[in-house]
């Protein structure tokens, strides 16, 4: 029997236009971006479409021109190249036209692509225009970022905030579809069906506010949840926590497996990791130090995705250090630092103490004179592959010898009716010193602060302390 084929992936071009206040190398840096997000769902990019304008066109994103060589493009016709003063845009439109850029070397038969993505927030009209004329179905880069989120969220936690975020997405964009349906679509209702009723958009947009309200009571009730557990978490540890935030695909969840030796999901893709989690950092540490892998940032990240994932990004916020990663091998690395500072200024964690950790340098050209560079722009910053096992053992160090700065000493006495307690103390603090007296054992330790004053207070009386 024949064996059948398999369907390839869906074939997509990217389109882009670069507006006068957006630098070359911002510009180039959105573009490959949206090209990693397109690998990330799954799409294969056999095309790039770029123009130069001084504003996006209020009707198609694009000149009337450019959308034409699209559409070319897609039919299977990419020699058809885009005339020159075709494109109908304003008198200080400022329009350079580039010719599509195929990103395989297939023959011309297999340019033809099926969807078209675009690395801006356009309005709905833009969308059903652009549709209607290059023939393919059309998705904004908040739309492809919000797909791949819906896609590759597990928790229901994560699965709740990711669909609070969709539904905002559409709630502005049925009050403008409503607009260009005008009168139709109005449903009949009161008595006998008389009365103006609601229209079919009202309709819709009620389901989604009472849908969000629903699941924000969800979050609620889970959030409650997590508190609880980290509050016991605290009881057991303290507060040496370090949460590892950055941008994506920057190499947190690898340096995380790394530091810990657990099975964190690792992945060359754009938002492989968006749920939390939590590990201890291994060989432990005493008191034990707790990593955090969180969901990466990224430019022009949506901003409902931002407030939906105030409470997956609690953990950021809740640690005593974060370790900022960035991927040194990236041109843009400064555009990555400087969208990460933002995003943890919006969610409130600008004043937590960093580790800037310059990751990938093995990647990068010239290794040695890129390191040189980042240390003098940098001071005090770590630069490092996750490959190489020094450079992991010189960022435990550095993560160790932060969560020693505080530490605190003091004596605690344990009678012998209270020795089972011993494991409870060793667990959670450093013992310098252990010797038998009369009546028990004496200690001395070092730790967390609200460690050690908890063990204190709970041998106070057989110690003697107040």
């Amino acid at each position: 029997m024949p064996q059948e084929t398999q369907p390839g992936p869906r074939r997509a071009i990217v389109a882009s236009v670069h507006l006068p206040h957006v630098s070359d190398i911002e510009f180039d840096a959105s573009l490959t971006e949206l090209r990693q997000l397109a690998k990330t769902l799954g799409f294969e990019v056999v095309g790039t479409f770029t123009q130069k304008r001084s504003s996006f066109d209020s009707m198609g994103y694009m000149g009337t021109g450019k959308r034409q060589e699209m559409r070319r493009f897609v039919r299977g016709e990419p020699d058809a190249g885009a005339q020159p003063g075709i494109d109908d845009t304003p008198q200080d439109a400022q329009v350079e036209d580039k010719a599509a850029v195929p990103t395989d070397d297939g023959p011309t038969a297999d340019w033809r692509a099926d969807i078209m993505l675009v690395d801006n927030e356009i309005s709905p009209t833009q969308t059903r225009n652009l549709e209607k004329e290059i023939g393919v179905e059309v998705m904004d880069r908040t739309m492809v970022i919000l797909e791949i989120f819906h896609r590759h969220a597990r928790s229901r936690g994560a699965r709740a905030q990711v669909e609070i975020a969709r539904l905002g997405y559409m709630a502005p964009r049925l009050r403008e579809q409503a607009k260009l349906a005008g009168p139709q679509g109005r449903q009949r209702s009161g008595v006998g069906g008389r009365g103006a009723g609601e229209s079919r958009g009202e309709l819709d947009r009620r389901k989604i506010r009472d849908r969000i309200a629903e699941l924000q009571k969800e979050l609620e009730a889970m959030e409650v949840e997590r508190r609880t557990q980290r509050a016991r978490r605290l009881e057991r540890t303290g507060i040496a926590r370090v949460a590892f935030v950055g941008y994506t695909n920057a190499g947190k969840s690898t340096l995380v497996r790394a530091l810990t030796g657990s099975e964190v999901l690792v992945a060359d893709k754009l938002f492989a990791t968006l749920d939390t989690t939590v590990r201890a950092l291994h060989p432990e540490t005493v008191p034990q130090i707790l990593v955090s892998d969180t969901v990466g940032f990224i430019k022009n990240l949506p901003h409902g995705l931002v407030a939906s994932f105030r409470t997956t990004l609690a953990e950021a916020l809740e640690a005593s250090l974060l370790a900022h990663v960035v991927d040194a091998s990236d041109p843009a690395y400064e555009r990555q630092l400087r969208v990460t500072e933002e995003v943890l200024e919006e969610i409130g964690a600008k004043d937590v103490p960093r580790l800037l950790v310059f990751n990938k340098i093995d990647r990068a050209g010239d290794a040695a004179a890129l390191a040189e560079r980042l240390r003098a722009g940098h001071p005090g910053c770590l630069v490092i592959s996750a490959r190489n096992e020094g450079d992991v053992a010189r960022l435990r160090a550095a993560i160790a010898a932060h969560f020693q700065e505080g530490l605190v000493e003091a004596d605690i006495f344990l009678p012998w009716s209270q020795q089972q307690a011993r494991g409870e103390i060793f667990s959670n603090c450093a013992v310098l010193e252990d010797r038998t007296e009369g009546e028990g054992t004496r200690l001395t330790i070092r730790g967390e602060p609200g460690v050690v004053e908890r063990l204190r207070k709970q041998f106070a009386a057989g110690s003697g302390e107040a």
